[in-house]
Protein backbone atom coordinates (compact mmCIF):
# COMPACT_ATOMS: atom_id res chain seq x y z
CA UNK A 1 0.00 0.00 0.00
CA UNK A 2 0.94 3.89 -0.35
CA UNK A 3 2.27 5.89 2.16
CA UNK A 4 0.34 9.20 2.14
CA UNK A 5 0.65 12.61 2.83
CA UNK A 6 -2.72 15.18 3.07
CA UNK A 7 -2.23 18.73 3.78
CA UNK A 8 -5.30 20.47 5.20
CA UNK A 9 -7.41 21.18 7.94
CA UNK A 10 -8.86 19.22 10.46
CA UNK A 11 -12.09 20.18 12.79
CA UNK A 12 -13.76 19.68 15.52
CA UNK A 13 -18.01 19.23 14.41
CA UNK A 14 -20.64 19.55 16.96
CA UNK A 15 -23.37 17.70 14.89
CA UNK A 16 -27.26 17.95 15.94
CA UNK A 17 -29.35 15.16 14.46
CA UNK A 18 -33.00 16.94 14.21
CA UNK A 19 -36.29 15.41 12.98
CA UNK A 20 -36.32 17.91 10.07
CA UNK A 21 -34.92 21.35 8.97
CA UNK A 22 -36.09 24.41 11.03
CA UNK A 23 -36.83 27.13 9.75
CA UNK A 24 -36.14 30.60 10.22
CA UNK A 25 -36.61 31.68 13.86
CA UNK A 26 -37.33 28.89 15.27
CA UNK A 27 -36.95 26.41 17.93
CA UNK A 28 -36.46 22.36 17.86
CA UNK A 29 -35.48 19.90 19.98
CA UNK A 30 -31.92 17.94 18.57
CA UNK A 31 -32.88 13.50 18.76
CA UNK A 32 -28.90 13.55 19.25
CA UNK A 33 -25.55 15.01 19.64
CA UNK A 34 -22.46 14.06 18.33
CA UNK A 35 -18.84 15.56 18.51
CA UNK A 36 -16.69 14.06 15.78
CA UNK A 37 -13.38 14.99 14.38
CA UNK A 38 -14.03 16.58 10.85
CA UNK A 39 -11.98 18.31 8.26
CA UNK A 40 -11.54 17.47 4.31
CA UNK A 41 -7.81 16.23 4.19
CA UNK A 42 -8.26 14.05 7.78
CA UNK A 43 -11.54 12.92 6.69
CA UNK A 44 -9.69 11.09 3.45
CA UNK A 45 -6.66 10.28 5.94
CA UNK A 46 -9.05 8.72 7.80
CA UNK A 47 -10.88 6.10 4.76
CA UNK A 48 -7.38 5.75 3.22
CA UNK A 49 -6.00 4.20 5.81
CA UNK A 50 -9.03 1.70 6.73
CA UNK A 51 -7.85 0.14 3.18
CA UNK A 52 -3.94 0.03 4.64
CA UNK A 53 -2.49 2.88 3.49
CA UNK A 54 0.05 4.44 5.50
CA UNK A 55 -1.40 7.71 6.34
CA UNK A 56 0.51 11.46 7.54
CA UNK A 57 -1.69 14.76 7.96
CA UNK A 58 0.30 17.75 7.90
CA UNK A 59 -2.00 21.00 9.39
CA UNK A 60 -2.18 23.38 11.81
CA UNK A 61 -3.80 22.94 15.71
CA UNK A 62 -3.44 24.66 18.34
CA UNK A 63 -2.45 24.25 21.81
CA UNK A 64 -5.95 23.73 23.73
CA UNK A 65 -8.30 21.08 24.64
CA UNK A 66 -9.97 20.40 21.19
CA UNK A 67 -6.73 19.84 19.81
CA UNK A 68 -6.36 16.81 21.96
CA UNK A 69 -9.22 15.14 20.64
CA UNK A 70 -9.04 15.52 17.31
CA UNK A 71 -5.26 14.45 17.94
CA UNK A 72 -6.73 11.02 19.49
CA UNK A 73 -8.49 10.32 16.66
CA UNK A 74 -6.02 10.04 14.17
CA UNK A 75 -4.12 8.38 16.74
CA UNK A 76 -6.72 5.97 17.03
CA UNK A 77 -6.39 5.47 12.96
CA UNK A 78 -2.83 5.57 12.32
CA UNK A 79 -2.52 8.73 11.15
CA UNK A 80 1.38 10.04 12.00
CA UNK A 81 0.59 13.76 13.26
CA UNK A 82 4.51 14.47 12.97
CA UNK A 83 4.33 17.01 10.40
CA UNK A 84 1.75 19.12 12.17
CA UNK A 85 2.29 22.52 13.11
CA UNK A 86 1.07 23.46 16.37
CA UNK A 87 0.60 26.75 17.65
CA UNK A 88 0.36 28.69 21.24
CA UNK A 89 -2.84 30.06 20.79
CA UNK A 90 -6.22 29.75 18.72
CA UNK A 91 -9.15 27.74 18.45
CA UNK A 92 -9.52 24.50 16.48
CA UNK A 93 -11.60 25.39 13.39
CA UNK A 94 -14.90 24.29 14.71
CA UNK A 95 -18.06 23.02 12.30
CA UNK A 96 -21.51 23.45 13.81
CA UNK A 97 -23.72 21.22 11.69
CA UNK A 98 -27.08 20.50 11.75
CA UNK A 99 -28.13 17.03 10.40
CA UNK A 100 -31.71 16.38 9.20
CA UNK A 101 -33.00 12.75 9.82
CA UNK A 102 -35.68 13.15 7.50
CA UNK A 103 -33.76 14.08 4.33
CA UNK A 104 -30.05 13.21 5.02
CA UNK A 105 -28.52 16.69 4.58
CA UNK A 106 -26.64 18.26 6.74
CA UNK A 107 -26.17 22.45 6.97
CA UNK A 108 -22.72 23.75 8.32
CA UNK A 109 -21.83 26.76 10.30
CA UNK A 110 -18.43 27.00 10.17
CA UNK A 111 -15.86 29.18 13.10
CA UNK A 112 -12.20 29.59 12.46
CA UNK A 113 -9.63 31.07 14.70
CA UNK A 114 -6.75 29.79 13.49
CA UNK A 115 -3.89 30.26 10.74
CA UNK A 116 -3.99 27.95 8.03
CA UNK A 117 -0.58 25.50 7.44
CA UNK A 118 2.99 27.41 6.93
CA UNK A 119 5.27 27.18 4.42
CA UNK A 120 8.32 26.73 6.28
CA UNK A 121 6.62 24.02 8.47
CA UNK A 122 5.70 21.94 4.86
CA UNK A 123 9.57 22.71 3.42
CA UNK A 124 10.82 20.76 7.06
CA UNK A 125 8.88 17.34 5.55
CA UNK A 126 11.29 14.78 3.85
CA UNK A 127 8.77 14.62 0.44
CA UNK A 128 10.50 11.33 -0.25
CA UNK A 129 9.07 9.44 2.65
CA UNK A 130 5.87 9.52 0.14
CA UNK A 131 4.16 7.84 -2.40
CA UNK A 132 1.51 10.08 -2.77
CA UNK A 133 0.84 13.67 -1.54
CA UNK A 134 -2.99 15.18 -1.62
CA UNK A 135 -3.81 19.01 -0.85
CA UNK A 136 -7.20 20.80 -0.05
CA UNK A 137 -7.42 23.66 -2.73
CA UNK A 138 -7.48 26.63 0.15
CA UNK A 139 -5.08 29.14 1.35
CA UNK A 140 -3.94 29.75 -2.65
CA UNK A 141 -0.85 31.44 -2.45
CA UNK A 142 0.88 29.19 -0.05
CA UNK A 143 -0.30 25.80 -1.24
CA UNK A 144 0.81 27.18 -4.63
CA UNK A 145 4.40 27.26 -3.36
CA UNK A 146 3.68 23.99 -1.41
CA UNK A 147 3.28 22.65 -5.06
CA UNK A 148 5.99 24.23 -7.38
CA UNK A 149 8.28 23.00 -4.65
CA UNK A 150 6.69 18.88 -4.89
CA UNK A 151 6.86 19.27 -8.83
CA UNK A 152 10.30 20.39 -8.79
CA UNK A 153 12.46 18.76 -6.33
CA UNK A 154 10.14 15.70 -6.89
CA UNK A 155 8.82 15.45 -10.23
CA UNK A 156 8.29 12.17 -10.10
CA UNK A 157 5.70 12.15 -6.78
CA UNK A 158 1.93 11.37 -7.65
CA UNK A 159 0.43 14.92 -6.23
CA UNK A 160 -3.94 14.91 -6.29
CA UNK A 161 -5.41 18.34 -5.18
CA UNK A 162 -9.64 19.12 -3.89
CA UNK A 163 -10.96 21.87 -5.27
CA UNK A 164 -14.05 22.22 -3.37
CA UNK A 165 -15.19 25.81 -3.55
CA UNK A 166 -14.45 28.48 -5.48
CA UNK A 167 -11.81 30.64 -3.56
CA UNK A 168 -9.93 33.43 -5.03
CA UNK A 169 -7.22 32.37 -7.43
CA UNK A 170 -7.87 29.08 -6.82
CA UNK A 171 -7.13 28.55 -10.45
CA UNK A 172 -3.31 29.09 -10.72
CA UNK A 173 -3.24 25.85 -8.65
CA UNK A 174 -4.65 23.45 -11.78
CA UNK A 175 -1.37 22.97 -13.63
CA UNK A 176 0.80 21.25 -10.78
CA UNK A 177 -1.01 18.12 -9.53
CA UNK A 178 -1.49 14.98 -11.70
CA UNK A 179 -5.14 14.95 -10.58
CA UNK A 180 -8.08 17.19 -9.98
CA UNK A 181 -10.93 16.36 -7.35
CA UNK A 182 -13.76 18.91 -8.33
CA UNK A 183 -17.13 19.19 -6.75
CA UNK A 184 -20.50 19.93 -7.94
CA UNK A 185 -20.65 23.15 -6.00
CA UNK A 186 -17.38 24.52 -7.65
CA UNK A 187 -18.41 23.48 -11.04
CA UNK A 188 -21.78 25.08 -10.89
CA UNK A 189 -20.26 28.22 -9.29
CA UNK A 190 -18.48 28.60 -12.28
CA UNK A 191 -21.34 28.28 -14.79
CA UNK A 192 -21.28 25.08 -15.73
CA UNK A 193 -24.49 22.71 -15.41
CA UNK A 194 -22.34 19.52 -16.70
CA UNK A 195 -18.93 18.55 -15.70
CA UNK A 196 -17.98 18.11 -18.63
CA UNK A 197 -18.13 22.09 -20.03
CA UNK A 198 -16.10 22.16 -16.50
CA UNK A 199 -13.23 19.97 -17.48
CA UNK A 200 -13.23 21.89 -21.06
CA UNK A 201 -11.65 25.14 -19.99
CA UNK A 202 -9.74 22.99 -16.90
CA UNK A 203 -7.91 20.78 -19.66
CA UNK A 204 -6.67 24.49 -21.12
CA UNK A 205 -4.99 24.66 -17.64
CA UNK A 206 -4.19 20.89 -16.93
CA UNK A 207 -3.41 19.56 -20.21
CA UNK A 208 -1.76 16.32 -18.26
CA UNK A 209 -3.45 16.07 -15.51
CA UNK A 210 -6.60 13.16 -14.74
CA UNK A 211 -9.87 15.18 -14.17
CA UNK A 212 -12.91 14.27 -11.63
CA UNK A 213 -15.62 15.86 -10.42
CA UNK A 214 -18.36 14.20 -8.24
CA UNK A 215 -21.74 15.23 -9.14
CA UNK A 216 -24.25 13.37 -6.15
CA UNK A 217 -26.77 12.01 -7.27
CA UNK A 218 -26.10 12.27 -10.70
CA UNK A 219 -23.04 10.11 -10.53
CA UNK A 220 -19.67 11.30 -10.81
CA UNK A 221 -17.44 12.46 -14.03
CA UNK A 222 -13.63 11.95 -14.95
CA UNK A 223 -11.65 12.69 -17.78
CA UNK A 224 -8.19 10.35 -18.77
CA UNK A 225 -4.69 12.16 -19.59
CA UNK A 226 -5.76 11.33 -23.09
CA UNK A 227 -8.99 12.56 -23.40
CA UNK A 228 -11.65 9.82 -22.38
CA UNK A 229 -14.41 10.86 -20.59
CA UNK A 230 -16.79 8.60 -18.46
CA UNK A 231 -19.30 8.40 -16.06
CA UNK A 232 -20.76 6.53 -13.21
CA UNK A 233 -24.42 6.88 -11.89
CA UNK A 234 -24.37 7.26 -8.42
CA UNK A 235 -25.21 4.25 -5.49
CA UNK A 236 -27.56 5.73 -2.82
CA UNK A 237 -28.10 3.46 -0.25
CA UNK A 238 -31.69 1.61 0.96
CA UNK A 239 -32.06 4.50 3.34
CA UNK A 240 -30.12 7.87 3.17
CA UNK A 241 -28.18 8.64 6.38
CA UNK A 242 -25.75 11.09 6.84
CA UNK A 243 -24.33 12.55 3.90
CA UNK A 244 -21.52 14.41 5.65
CA UNK A 245 -18.11 13.79 4.82
CA UNK A 246 -19.00 11.76 1.36
CA UNK A 247 -17.47 13.82 -0.75
CA UNK A 248 -13.80 13.46 1.35
CA UNK A 249 -15.07 9.44 1.13
CA UNK A 250 -15.18 9.76 -2.54
CA UNK A 251 -11.66 11.27 -2.81
CA UNK A 252 -10.47 9.13 -0.88
CA UNK A 253 -11.79 6.19 -3.42
CA UNK A 254 -10.18 7.89 -5.85
CA UNK A 255 -6.57 8.01 -4.67
CA UNK A 256 -7.16 4.61 -3.09
CA UNK A 257 -7.94 3.39 -6.69
CA UNK A 258 -4.87 5.62 -8.65
CA UNK A 259 -2.31 4.52 -5.69
CA UNK A 260 -2.69 1.13 -6.62
CA UNK A 261 -2.71 1.64 -10.78
CA UNK A 262 -5.97 1.05 -10.88
CA UNK A 263 -7.84 2.10 -14.35
CA UNK A 264 -9.62 5.48 -14.05
CA UNK A 265 -12.75 4.04 -15.40
CA UNK A 266 -12.96 1.28 -12.58
CA UNK A 267 -11.50 3.47 -10.15
CA UNK A 268 -14.97 6.18 -10.40
CA UNK A 269 -16.81 3.26 -10.25
CA UNK A 270 -15.66 1.61 -6.88
CA UNK A 271 -15.06 5.75 -5.47
CA UNK A 272 -18.71 6.43 -6.56
CA UNK A 273 -19.70 2.67 -4.22
CA UNK A 274 -17.82 4.09 -1.43
CA UNK A 275 -19.22 7.06 -1.36
CA UNK A 276 -22.81 5.58 -1.65
CA UNK A 277 -22.18 3.07 1.48
CA UNK A 278 -21.06 6.22 3.29
CA UNK A 279 -24.50 7.87 3.00
CA UNK A 280 -26.36 4.89 4.30
CA UNK A 281 -24.34 5.33 7.91
CA UNK A 282 -23.59 7.83 10.32
CA UNK A 283 -19.81 8.35 10.21
CA UNK A 284 -16.90 6.98 8.60
CA UNK A 285 -15.99 4.09 10.02
CA UNK A 286 -15.73 0.73 8.93
CA UNK A 287 -15.96 1.60 4.83
CA UNK A 288 -13.56 -0.72 4.37
CA UNK A 289 -15.27 -3.72 5.50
Amino acid sequence: MARILAVGIATLDIINLVEDYPPEDAEVRALEQETRRGGNATNTLVVLSQFGHQCSWAGTLADEPDARLIRADLARHAIDTSAVEWLPRGKVPTSYITLSQRSGSRTIVHYRDLPEYSFEHFRAIDLTRFDWIHFEGRNVEVTQRMLERVTKLHPELPCSLEVEKPRPGIEQLFPYPDLLLFSRVYARACGFQRAEGLFDRVRAQAPTAQLVCAWGEGGAYARDRDGRGYHTPAFPPPRLVDTLAAGDVFNAGIIHGLARKRPLELTLIEAARLAGRKCGQQGIEGLAD
